[in-house]
């Protein structure tokens, strides 16, 4: 069977190829990276029959232009980016059938920031650390492949065609006009004092034009009159919320670094996550408190609606 190729035409304002990142690694310092959006990636790749954690494009606001050369089938989650087939608008959230000549584009932005598109078989990529994510590390891109640009042409194998597959209504587009993120206290939560915490969950954030895949920047906060001494540099997670000398809390995300010097007030609850990589520069964020149990048991609510999908 001959392979399928994309070809890019144009590639979008910062198109990427992700999968689940690079875990295990983050001992040496190697960000995990992968697809922001775990749930639109993972109904992507389910609507097309890949594995759940099979790479991605991840699209960021603009989308690219795509000439297929060859039969797949594709699946557009996330953000709705208005997608188009040969010029005819595009459903989000089922299998698409596409044919050889076939040309993906994209619209306006609807809503939402970060759309994915799937497509059925196996991308010929280049690896590290068993993941194809793009990524910096020590000032260096890994697999720049990964990172679209013009004129770039990526083969895939194709596989067998399944039955058209629709998203529940529920899952198709990303609830972001809720500005409530939820947070558990961080390492450094009690050291802030009282005033600055209580200013901090009253405040309304905007997310800075100075954000990117690793961190959102957030303007908007309360001034924080304490001025602290730099931490001896101490563990990161995708989701940890610090606070530099300036009182500039800064949410880190999937490609930021392992470690940091800055006192940690709080971590986004994994629930949230995904949420949070909806939303763009100019949005608007208000933190809730929450603790450990009820951060469970919303998770788990969150597995249940996802449990048509099969294991991973």
């Amino acid at each position: 069977m001959v392979n399928n190729k994309l070809h890019f035409i144009k590639p979008g304002m910062f198109t990427l190829l992700q999968d689940a990142g690079r875990i295990g690694f983050q001992q040496f310092g190697v960000p995990t990276g992968g697809a922001l959006d775990k749930t639109a990636m993972k109904l992507a790749n389910w609507l097309v029959g890949n594995k759940l954690n099979h790479p991605i494009l991840e699209i960021t606001m603009i989308g690219p232009e795509i000439y297929l050369s060859g039969y797949c089938q594709i699946a557009f989650t996330g953000a709705d980016i208005s997608p188009t087939i040969n010029g005819t608008p595009a459903p989000l959230g089922e299998t698409l059938d596409l044919k050889n000549g076939d040309i993906i584009s994209f619209g306006k932005l609807r809503s939402g920031c970060r759309a994915y598109l799937a497509v059925g078989g196996e991308w010929r990529l280049e690896k590290w650390l068993d993941s194809c994510s793009a990524a910096v590390f020590a000032g260096k891109d890994i697999v720049a492949s990964s990172l679209i640009s013009k004129g770039q042409s990526i083969e895939t194998k194709p596989k067998q065609f399944i039955r058209k597959r629709i998203c529940p209504a529920n899952m198709t587009q990303p609830n972001i006009d809720e500005k409530i993120i939820r947070l558990l206290p961080g390492p450094e939560f009690e050291e802030f004092p009282r005033t600055y915490i209580a200013q901090f969950f009253s405040s309304i954030f905007r997310i800075s034009n100075n954000s990117n895949r690793m961190g959102y920047r957030l303007d908007g906060g309360p001034v924080l009159s304490t001025n602290f001494h730099e931490l001896i540099s101490s563990g990161t997670v995708p989701g940890t919320i610090q606070v530099t000398h300036g009182a500039q809390p800064i949410i880190l995300l999937a490609d930021a670094q392992t470690t940091g010097g800055y006192y940690r007030i709080a971590n986004v609850i994994s629930a949230d996550m995904d949420r949070l990589a909806q939303m763009k520069p100019g949005d608007e964020i208000k933190f809730e408190l929450t603790d450990m149990e009820t951060a469970y048991s919303i998770l788990d609510l969150a597995r249940k609606k996802m449990s048509f999908l099969p294991p991973h």
